[in-house]
């Protein structure tokens, strides 16, 4: 059974950082474009971060861009969410996916539970 499970996050102060995890079971992320979204209170989902298969290509949300890294360790399948220099505006429940396609424009057909990412002093 295919499955995604978030990792990682957690409280951090303003400026901070961490680094969230999305492991996949039952099938292999790097045939996917694997997206990292998130919803904060009373927000829509945003798209964050993506990594198309065969990671020839990333992208990254202006707001987070210079800031976040995606990654993926294909002997591990898992890929990673590398977020620095964290502000209140981040805080959200980050959640991975895996889409259809080549790239995050294809719909998502596995999404998993979600981390809660508070940043806060």
């Amino acid at each position: 059974q295919a499955q995604l499970v978030e990792s990682g996050g957690g409280l951090v102060q303003p400026g901070g950082s961490l680094r969230l995890s999305c492991a996949a079971s039952g099938f292999s992320s790097f045939d996917y474009a694997i997206g990292w979204f998130r919803q904060a209170p009373g927000k829509e989902r945003e798209v964050v971060s993506c990594i198309v298969n065969n990671d020839d290509e990333t992208y990254h949300h202006d707001s987070v861009a210079g800031r976040f890294k995606v990654s993926r360790d294909s002997a591990k399948n898992t890929v990673y969410l590398q977020m620095n220099s964290l502000n209140p505006e981040d805080t959200a429940v980050y959640y991975c996916a895996a889409h259809s396609g080549s790239t995050c424009h294809h719909p998502a057909w596995a999404w998993g539970q979600g981390t809660l990412v508070t940043v806060s002093s």
